[in-house]
């Protein structure tokens, strides 16, 4: 067994740390830490969701959701306009 794994994030492969979660993925893509909850501690907001596989992972389970080898994860920002 290695101690990363490789997966394809928003069409790029990553290669990551064993075991990483979706919590850690997006609090390294955010530079913020995020509580277990999924919310940014510093009481700030994301405006961000996660899907894997194509399976959206809801902000609360994101600390439970361990990545593994192969898995698709697809990152969307919010973006507000008119």
């Amino acid at each position: 067994m290695t101690d990363t794994i490789s997966i394809t994030l928003n069409g790029e492969r990553h290669v990551l740390a064993r075991p990483t979660t979706a919590k850690d993925l997006v609090s390294g893509l955010v530079d913020k830490d995020i509580a277990v909850d999924g919310t940014p501690v510093d009481g700030s907001r994301l405006g961000i969701a996660l899907a894997v596989d194509g399976e959206v992972i809801r902000r609360g389970k994101w600390s439970d959701f361990t990545l593994a080898e192969g898995h698709s994860v697809d990152i969307v920002t919010a973006v507000q306009g008119g």
